[in-house]
């Protein structure tokens, strides 16, 4: 298997437990939970495309999710 590939099913993957992890938490996620999975998604996918590696989608999902975290904490504070 290449590497952009495992790097496409390493990102469902994410998306996959994730998505699991956060229905666990409430029935109605806050903002701050949708920037963070919509912020590990899209970090995920501009990773693999720049790098074209399976670190590099994991690096893009880390800073998306981050980045998507703590827009949403200041859109749930306002």
């Amino acid at each position: 298997m290449n590497t952009r590939k495992m790097g496409v099913v390493m990102l469902l993957m994410m998306i996959v437990v994730m998505g699991a992890a956060l229905s666990g938490c409430s029935s109605n996620p806050n903002k701050q939970d949708i920037g963070t999975v919509s912020g590990a998604v899209v970090g995920g996918v501009v990773g693999s495309a720049l790098t074209g590696s399976t670190l590099g989608t994991v690096a893009g999902a880390g800073a998306g999710a981050y980045v998507g975290n703590r827009i949403g904490h200041q859109l749930d504070r306002k």
